[in-house]
Formats: C-alpha cells, structure tokens, sequence
C-alpha cells in the first residue's frame, strides 16, 4: 500500500505496533541485565557472566544483516510478527532454564528472534512514512531505548528482589503477546515480486559460519587462552570463512552485505562510529549494574534506580537531537558532541571507589545517556538519506549490525579480562589483611569469592554463621574484595575510554549528507548511491 493511501489512524496504530516490537527486545536486554549479578550469583556462574550477553548478541548480529536483506526482498511485517512470536516463546524457556547452560541456550535463542525484531523496526518506517516525516519519528524511535531503559531496571530489580529472577524473562509475555496484535493488525504489508530463489542462502550460511567462530573464540579466551589452539583454530576458520563470504557477495544478485556501499563515505563512516562507540557503551551498559551493587553495595533494585536518570538524558537527547538535526546544516558535528560526552561520563565512572557516593555515579552515567540520546537517530537518518530506497532495509540494518558485533566483542573482551584481573586483585586485596589463618580457613572456600558480592542473602548467612569474633574480620574481608573489583572495573573503564575515542576521531568524518526531507523525492528513490556522499 502507497504510503500517500495510509490514514492517519494506520499510520500511528501501526507505528505504535513496530514501538512495542521494539520495546520488547529493548525492555529484556536491561531488565535482564540489572537481574544478571543475582542471576549468576544463584546458578554460581560468575565465570560465564558474560556469556549471558555474548550469547545473546552473537546470535542477535548472524540474523541482523540477513533479515535486514530478506525484509528488503519480502516485506518487514512476517518477520516483526515472527521475530515477535519467538521472542516470547525464548522468555518462558529462559524463566524455566535449571541451570546456567539452559539458561545460556534459551539467551542464544532469544537472540536469534531478537535480531529479526532489531532489524525491521527502524526499517519499517521507510514503509510507512515519507522522507519528511521520518526524521522526527526517528528521535521517538530512539527514546523507546531510553523509555526501556527507565522502566527496565525499575521492574527488574523490583521483580528480581520480591518475585525472583525468573519473572525477568516472563514480564515479556504480555508485551509481546500485545505487540504480534497491534502488528498484525495495523501494519500494512508491502508486496514485492521477489521469490526464494532471490536468497543469498550460500552468503548467509557463510555469514554465520564466519561470525560464529569468531565471536566464539573472544567469548572462551578468558577460560583457554588467547594463544591456544581452540581460540587461535576457531578465530583462523571464522577469519577464512568471512573471506569467503567476501567473495560470494560479489558474485550474487542479490547479496546479503553489498560491499559497494563502504564507497559511501556518510555510510562507512557510521558503520565506523557504531562499532567503536558500542565497544565503549556496552562496556558501561555491562558493567554499571556490577559497580554498583558488587562496589558500592546496593540492592537490585537500588542499582535500577540510580541507572533511570541516564535513560532520561537520553529520551530528552533522542527527541532533541531528532528535531535539530534536519534543521542544522552541520548536523554531523552533533555525532562528535555525543560521543564526547559518553566518553567523559565513562571515564569519570573509572574513578569509582568504595566511598564514592551513589548520587556521583549517576551523575556520570547521565553524561552517558546524553551523548547516546544525541548520536542514536543521528547516523540511522544520514545513513537513509545517503542511500538509494532499495537499500533501506541492508543499510539500517548494518548500522544495527555493526553495533551489535562491537558490543558482542566489548563483551568478550572485557569479561575475559574481568575474569583473568579479578582473582588476581582479590587475592592482592586480602592479603594485604593479613588475616589470622583460623578466620580463613573458618571462612573455607568462600574466602575472596567474589560472588559473595552479588548476593546479600549470602553475605548476612556467611557472617551468622561465623563466631561473634570473627565477623568483624568478615566485614574487612568483603571490604577487600569490593575494592578489588573496584580497581579492575577501573581498568575496564578506562579499556572502554580508549576504544570509544576512535568513534570520536572517526565522527569527524562525515559528510554533510543532505536528509531525504531537503532532498527531492527522484533523488531519493533513485538507483545509484548519491555521488555527493561517496569519498
């Protein structure tokens, strides 16, 4: 259906059908990521804490590109309502799991329909909006992130701490179910001549033989060795394999990735800018919940609270930065500023202690929230008005896709180091006690146990189990190790600071693309990528 046929009223139950698709993939990564520590803590886990994240956006990121191109071909609609379908099926199997390798296998499900919901729901408003509507319902796409984010943590934790972990996964139940209703309903199905036979099938399954591997051998490093055979055997297969995919994208009709569009300098530059600023941002995302109640000691649901004020930095950014950005000529220079600020607010997160008060560390991760707000709908909107119509869905897509495989490397990354640092500075920290050998081995296995941290449950029964005079010692034991991951996340941080800068040199780059809504409508749907965006 001609977007000029659609109603007012199709226009907003349909937008609010794709809000909820969106909601729901966005509201489980941040409920499920406050409830994580508790989690872990509970199936005794922490050694595969980031497997819970790496699993997930390792299969997130195979789909991403592939139901990207395939919603091109046949429309967005069967896979926002399949994606949806999925995703709550994966949330019962994750509320039920027994174990943490359960619990692994659903996660990795999940992903794989939550990169199907990912992929079309910024897409499909190309479907059903004009060039100069989409920019300002690209900023409200953007604050559902920030919303999810605000409400994700709150309900979290309050589930975690009252009902248990478990109903972090069930909430998704009834979101879902709503959101395949408003779809299905409301969403019009745009009609294409593309058949099977258009399927990049040999691309596709060299994509994932690629990425698979690689994203693997970063998740095991920590537990194998960056030099063992396993990790190097896997990441020189997946490296292999990626080649390959090179080469058959080139020889396809109609290729998963279209390498061509890396010529477009306002695209290659936003892919750049995606990778490394998820690289930064998810290290924060990761490890905030960790810092707060693993250093600083609050609850849950105390740590959901004090992560709400960056979730409204970054609404109030999104819908800002929304409306601003087809009214500045220099729109690209709001990519640096955001950027800028993400940084600062991670380093100053890097300086955490145990004293550090709560209401400083909100203040730092407000910084983080603004400078997300600002670059979210920012390069979405460049990257749509720098390419051809028929390449909406590949290049919304790669933005996600590159975001996704920086975060699923962030993830691997600094949870290998995490686990390789963390016993370490324990062990450090604790001696420099001195403590008496009768409190030790009183305290047994648990000594230094950073899990201990994550479960105030545990700690209040550790110490009433311990004789009267040994509780003070108790009480400088956790002190030590709380420290101890203090200095590590601070090594974290910083790691993120780092990688996050390239985003910033990187944003300096682009070009002034005209957007859709100053841009002629032949221009727009024109076949070749305009040459004013090619460097």
């Amino acid at each position: 259906m001609p977007q000029a046929e659609l109603t007012t009223r199709i226009k907003v139950l349909a937008t609010a059908g794709v809000m909820l698709a969106l909601l729901l993939a966005a509201l489980d990564q941040t409920i499920v990521g406050t409830a994580l520590p508790r989690i872990v803590a509970e199936l005794n886990g922490l050694d595969r804490y980031s497997w819970l994240i790496t699993g997930y956006l390792v299969a997130s990121t195979v789909v991403v590109p592939i139901a990207g191109k395939l919603g091109d071909l046949f429309g967005r609609k069967p896979f926002l309502i399949a994606g949806m379908v999925g995703f709550v099926a994966a949330s019962a199997l994750c509320g039920i799991a027994q174990d943490m390798t359960q619990l692994i296998v659903f996660r990795i499900i999940q992903g794989l329909f939550g990169g199907m919901l990912f992929a079309s729901a910024f897409t499909v408003l190309g479907d059903i909006y004009t060039p100069a509507e989409r920019a300002r319902i690209q900023g409200l796409f953007g604050a559902v992130f920030g919303l999810s984010s605000i409400i994700g943590p709150i309900v979290g934790g309050f589930l975690t701490d009252n009902l248990g972990w478990r109903w972090v996964f069930y909430v998704n139940l009834p979101v879902g179910l709503l959101g395949v209703l408003v779809v299905a309903a409301f969403l019009p199905f745009v009609r294409t001549r593309a058949s099977w036979r258009d399927i990049d099938f040999i691309g596709s399954a060299a994509l994932a033989a690629g990425l698979i591997p690689v994203l693997v051998a970063l998740s095991v490093a920590k537990d194998q060795g960056w030099t063992s055979f396993q990790v190097l055997g896997l990441l020189g297969f997946g490296l292999a394999m990626l080649v390959a995919f090179f080469i058959i994208e080139q020889r396809v009709k109609e290729p998963i990735v279209p390498f061509a569009l890396f010529k477009n300098r306002a695209f290659a530059v936003s892919m750049v800018v995606g990778f490394f600023a998820a690289l930064g941002m998810f290290g924060m995302i990761i490890f905030v919940p960790l810092e707060l109640q693993g250093v600083l000691g609050a609850s849950v649901t105390n740590s959901g609270l004090l992560l709400t004020p960056m979730m409204l930095g970054l609404i109030v950014a999104s819908i800002l930065s929304g409306q601003l950005i087809p009214r500045i000529k220099h729109y690209h220079y709001l990519g640096t500023v955001g950027v800028a600020l993400m940084m600062i607010g991670i380093y100053l997160l890097a300086q955490t202690t145990t004293s550090t008060a709560q209401m400083s560390i909100t203040i730092d991760i407000v910084l983080v929230g603004l400078g997300l707000g600002v670059t979210m709908p920012l390069y979405i909107n460049a990257v749509q008005s720098a390419l051809p119509m028929r390449y909406l869905g590949v290049g919304t897509s790669q933005i996600q896709f590159w975001r996704n495989v920086g975060g699923t490397v962030s993830s691997a990354i600094l949870g290998s180091i995490l686990a390789q640092r963390l016993p370490g500075a324990i062990a450090s920290e604790i001696a420099k006690l001195h403590l008496p050998g009768t409190f030790l081995s009183a305290l047994g296995n648990s000594a230094g146990n950073p899990n201990e941290l994550l479960d105030p449950a545990r700690i209040a029964a550790r110490k009433a189990a311990l004789p009267l005079q040994l509780a003070p010692l108790y009480d400088q034991a956790m002190h030590a190790v709380r420290t101890a991951l203090a200095l590590t996340l601070h090594d974290l941080f910083l790691i993120a600071v780092v990688l996050s800068a390239i985003a910033l040199i990187a944003s300096l780059f682009m070009p002034d693309v005209p957007l859709r809504s100053r841009q002629p409508q032949r221009q727009a749907d024109a076949g070749e990528i305009p040459a004013a965006a090619v460097g």
